[in-house]
């Protein structure tokens, strides 16, 4: 496996899964004080909720967070140090911040781009019945994790 250092933004695509799950890690860690696990101790619910933020320069597409809503409630809470029950308007702020962040985590993590990239500003829909189509589908990076049993799905759509 290649370090992050070693991959760069014209390498392979697909090497950059381990890269996307230490910058999910790692913003999770630092901003909920919350361990990711793997993914085969997650419940499966309804993913009603997503969160994406859009890349552009020398990377092009899509990163994209998606889970269910209570999930998302928690994610809000710790990161606002506030209980579930009491996240409002606050939680597509909260919600879409996360996947922001992940997002600058990863670009700078690949040699080259932390410059050469700049991101969108995050895009929260809530429910599940929509489709997304983006000119980005051509290589797909995906990593299911969970986070306090709940489960969550990264993908990184990339435009080749």
């Amino acid at each position: 496996m290649k370090t992050a250092r070693e991959t760069s933004a014209t390498g392979h695509h697909q090497a950059w899964a381990p890269i996307l799950e230490v910058s999910l890690r790692e913003v999770f860690e630092m901003m909920l004080s919350s361990e990711l696990k793997d993914a085969d101790r997650a419940q499966d619910g309804p993913m009603d909720m997503t969160s994406m933020v859009g890349l552009a320069g020398q990377l092009c597409g899509v990163l994209s967070i998606q889970c269910s809503q209570e999930a998302a409630k928690l994610m809000a809470s710790k990161m606002l140090g506030i209980e579930p029950q009491q996240v409002g308007p606050e939680l597509c702020d909260a919600f879409g911040e996360i996947c922001n962040m992940v997002a600058g985590n990863f670009k700078n993590k690949i040699s080259g781009l932390g410059n050469g990239c700049i991101l969108s500003v995050p895009t929260v829909i809530s429910g599940n019945d929509y489709s997304l189509h983006s000119s980005a589908d051509s290589d797909t990076l995906e990593v299911r994790m969970a986070f306090e049993g709940n489960s969550i799905v990264t993908s990184l759509r990339v435009q080749a």
